[in-house]
């Protein structure tokens, strides 16, 4: 290193950001020093105080270190801090900063929601941000932020939400491209309206049944966790759908017609047949279509899924390449008039792979017509993947069944494999 140029040295030493390894080069040499100005990154991990005896206070060391820094552009703290620091930071950087990562860790804190001003209403003075992501938010009480004008990347993971609260952060940002919450829980209706958002992921923590309505005319990638009510305009762009609810039920969806949809998911312990039926008369173009839903009805009853079509179901979903299907939709194909039109000119052109997941030995007969129904008309058939989870029952049908899949496994065992 003493033989290369100054400024080979601090280009070297401008990529570091840990910020031990940055207060450590602060201690070798004069050279060594000079290039601190030039970092651009600075990271403090969880453990960054953790042994620390000094006079100085955590936030005073972290203002120390940045305030050598002449234009700081990405900050990383998952080491304990308070507002009064976080305030004393971004007065010196916000202007620079363009990336900032905060672990907030403030979910159980009582004064946090008579802080004034709290951390988050400290943000606003890194008002030239592109890059935002929060860790353990406690927001009860809409921030004091202006807007965000150039933030294109909001994540909070980790929070506990009011609805105007998140409806202020949401206005606070128009011109998001990605957004993620996850986590979240105290939310009972989300409403987004951002014209510019490609990509969303949205995960609810409580009872499931909170209400979501989205108006995003960009969207192409979305992914809703824990709403019963979902509404959807203008999704002419949207490619990736996933749609779950693990503790409540989905009672109803409602969007346009999904012509560049080529990735449908949706999970859940009980959804309304209604929801499962039109999402799939709108996702007719969808090239993979993973369905692991339980059950059906429309109350607290829970419902096995009315019998479906063979023929009628892969007609209207002529793309199909991949099918994952679990338990109720794989029973629903299996009824025994499933497969009663089945015509001489009848094919699956697209279909190359399919899932099943097999929970129950009941209907043995009209599962395994349905196995060779899709191995008879999938032209382009490649993979059959069944998944044998935990059968329930004891009776000697349960060993029939599993005996007559190895069998079919056997005679076709170029394309079928069990798992």
């Amino acid at each position: 290193m003493d033989s290369l140029p100054d400024a080979i040295v601090q280009y070297i030493l401008s990529h570091m950001n840990n910020a031990r390894d940055v207060a450590s080069c602060n201690c070798v040499s004069k050279r060594w020093k000079d290039s601190i100005p030039y970092i651009r990154s600075l990271y403090f991990p969880r453990n960054s105080f953790d042994n620390h005896l000094g006079r100085d206070s955590p936030d005073d060391i972290v203002l120390k270190m940045i305030s050598l820094i002449e234009k700081l552009e990405n900050l990383v703290v998952y080491s304990p801090f308070s507002a009064a620091g976080l305030a004393s930071w971004l007065m010196l950087i916000g202007p620079s900063l363009r990336y900032l990562e905060l672990r907030m860790d403030n979910l159980a804190e009582q004064q946090a929601c008579h802080e004034i001003p709290s951390k988050l209403d400290c943000l606003m003075a890194a008002e030239n941000l592109e890059s935002l992501k929060l860790w353990g938010v406690l927001m009860t009480r809409s921030p004091n932020w202006d807007v965000f004008q150039k933030l294109s990347n909001l994540e909070i993971v980790g929070a506990r939400l009011e609805d105007p609260a998140l409806s202020t952060v949401l206005q606070a940002c128009p011109n998001l491209t990605n957004l993620l919450l996850l986590g979240c829980e105290g939310v009972r209706s989300v409403s987004i309206e951002l014209p510019y958002l490609e990509q969303c992921k949205l995960d609810f923590y409580g009872l499931g049944n909170c209400s979501f309505s989205m108006e995003c005319p960009k969207i192409k990638v979305l992914e809703v966790q824990g709403c019963s009510w979902i509404r959807v305009r203008e999704a002419k762009y949207l490619r990736n759908l996933s749609i779950a609810n693990n503790a409540g039920r989905v009672y109803m969806v409602d969007f346009e017609k999904l012509g560049a949809l080529e990735f449908l998911s949706i999970r859940g312990v009980q959804w309304c047949w209604d929801a499962i039926s039109n999402m799939l008369q709108w996702a007719s173009e969808v090239k993979h279509l993973f369905m692991k839903v339980e059950f059906t009805g429309d109350f607290e009853t829970l419902q096995p899924f009315p019998e479906v079509d063979f023929v009628d179901f892969f007609n209207n979903h002529p793309k199909l390449q991949k099918f994952d299907i679990h338990g109720a939709m794989f029973a629903a194909l299996c009824q025994k008039n499933s497969l009663k039109n089945v015509d001489s000119g009848f094919a699956i052109p697209c279909l190359e792979e399919v899932v099943i997941t097999v929970r129950s030995p009941l209907n043995a007969e009209q599962k395994m017509s349905t196995l060779e129904s899709l191995l008879k008309y999938g032209k382009n058939l490649k993979a059959i993947v069944i998944k044998i989870l935990q059968m329930k029952s004891s009776h000697s049908s349960a060993d029939d069944f599993f005996d007559e899949i190895c069998r079919f496994r056997y005679m076709n065992r170029k394309i079928v494999r069990i798992e």
